[in-house]
């Protein structure tokens, strides 16, 4: 599975770890940085991974930022894009399972690293349910 990444300064370091993490858990990542923890702007950042993931170069997006709101809320502009802010492995696998979330947002000021690994893990490897809850999930987008 083909992973893009990123994060603003605030998850830089948090996705710095991810990376090297997932690769030795088998997935192909695409980091679209920061590489540095110098002050950039999270939407630049949130906009390539969702363009990614609409077009089908990421089968997934992880994105970082220090509440995770604003980062998620970018990504979430995007008509093709459904992420989930998910500060638990719980809430994670609910987002994919029930909701087919397609891009993860985590707030890295607000958890461990230690939790961003189960979070992004436990995202990464749900499966969406469907059933009833395709029916829902087609109807989220309104254009």
């Amino acid at each position: 599975m083909k992973v893009v990444i990123a994060s603003d300064h605030a998850g830089v370091e948090y996705k710095t770890k991810l990376i090297t993490f997932l690769k030795e858990k088998g997935f192909e990542i695409i980091d679209f940085g920061p590489q540095t923890e110098e002050s950039v702007d999270y939407p630049d950042f949130a906009h390539l991974v969702a363009e990614s993931v609409a077009k089908g170069e990421g089968d997934l997006g992880v994105l970082l930022c220090g509440s995770g709101n604003g980062i998620n809320m970018s990504a979430n502009k995007h008509q093709e894009i459904r992420s989930a802010l998910c500060w638990t492995k719980e809430i994670a696998e609910l987002a994919r399972l029930h909701n087919n979330a397609n891009v993860l947002a985590m707030p890295a000021r607000f958890i461990s690293y230690e939790e961003a690994e189960q979070i992004a893990e436990t995202f990464l490897n749900t499966d969406f349910e469907g059933g009833r809850h395709e029916r829902r999930v087609n109807k989220i987008a309104c254009c």
